[in-house]
């Protein structure tokens, strides 16, 4: 299951010196706007301490982390909707994301142009926002002048729906109510996944503050919590600097200078960690001599789901699933260990999966 986080922001807030860190690339990092004119997109691995410890458990020639997409979406500006500065094009590019990574800058430095002239977060975050909620109040807008023109009376049943729900949408996007902040029945669920509303996509906002302010929140970062929080969306607050850092060390160096900092994990990892909790995601995991392997799938997937995200031979022919949590797995010595003490679990179509279950999966096609 592939992960698509778009990186979004003012010009100037560090949102590609970020993006070339956490993805090790070369996307171009300028002091002026619209410097990024495509959206450079890169897959990074996301790192799993559980999957080293099973492969030494195993000797596992391969170990495979799950993957997350980061598409650095070039600064959007104040009348974007309208097609200033780069416009339509690049918020096109935020509708083929699962989430939005809103990186707003929290921190105060002369030498780099404010796009506003001066460093104001919630400010920031409304500018960016109110850009989505008006490209988005004119695709609700355009959307029910088709659903009228195919059907004016409204006489069948799911063009009645549609059309209501479009109305509810425009409605609230012309109180500057975004789409994901919105309650949506079962029925209105699955018309709205043929929509594609930029403010329906979930939200984390990273705050970017200066490498001594890792770990001293400031009233900058303080006013993007606050939002977030108002909203119930993530946030974390990263260094741009200090991860383009990180992007150069080995995993041992990185580890010592983790600790140094008094960070508990790379502004990656806790981007990604955010994001899997945004969305509803977690891991499984397969182990062996071959490999040791992470398995993205939404919280709640059963069994046969979960063993269709490896293959769909798996769902289509599958029998049961091997389960042992990873402690159990740790502690008893893998395996063996665990069908010894009981702790292997034959679990059938119904079982719910959780987050770290070591899993084999048994199948017929």
């Amino acid at each position: 299951m592939g992960l698509a986080v778009g990186i979004v922001g003012l010009p100037n807030v560090g949102k590609s010196t970020l993006f070339n860190a956490i993805t090790n690339s070369r996307a171009e990092a300028a002091n002026y706007p619209f410097c990024t004119i495509d959206p450079n997109s890169g897959i990074v691995p996301i790192y799993d301490a559980r999957l080293e410890v099973l492969g030494k458990m195993n000797n596992s020639k391969q170990i495979i982390y799950s993957t997350i997409e980061f598409i650095d979406i070039a600064g959007i500006v104040k009348g974007a909707s309208k097609g200033e500065g780069l416009g339509n094009k690049f918020l096109s590019h935020i509708r083929e994301v699962d989430a939005i990574a809103h990186v707003v800058r929290c921190f105060d430095d002369e030498n780099i142009t404010h796009v506003s002239g001066k460093v104001d977060p919630k400010n920031d975050v409304e500018t960016i926002n109110l850009e989505l909620i008006l490209a988005d109040l004119d695709s609700a807008e355009k959307a029910l002048a088709t659903t009228l023109k195919k059907d004016p009376k409204l006489q069948d049943k799911e063009m009645k729906k549609r059309h209501d729900l479009l109305l509810k949408i425009k409605t609230a996007l012309e109180k500057n109510i975004c789409v994901r902040h919105l309650q949506f029945d079962d029925d209105e669920k699955v018309i709205l996944k043929t929509l594609s509303f930029l403010t329906a996509k979930k939200v984390i906002y990273v705050a970017n503050v200066k490498e001594d302010s890792i770990n001293k929140p400031n009233a900058y970062t303080e006013a993007v919590k606050a939002i977030a929080q108002s909203s119930n969306e993530e946030f974390a607050i990263i260094s741009a600097k200090i991860e383009e850092e990180i992007s150069r060390l080995e995993p041992a160096e990185k580890k010592d200078f983790l600790k140094e900092l008094g960070i508990e994990c790379s502004g990656l990892d806790l981007i990604a960690q955010r994001c899997f909790h945004l969305l509803g995601l977690q891991t499984f995991l397969t182990t062996g001599e071959k490999e040791t392997r992470a398995w993205t799938i939404h919280v709640g997937d059963t069994a046969p789901k979960a063993a269709g995200v490896i293959h769909t031979d798996f769902e289509r022919g599958f029998i049961r699933a091997n389960v042992i949590s990873y402690k159990d797995y740790v502690e008893k010595g893998g395996e063996s260990g665990c069908r010894t003490l009981g702790l292997l679990r034959q679990e059938g179509k119904l079982y719910v999966m959780q987050d770290g279950d070591v899993v084999e999966f048994l199948f017929n096609v």
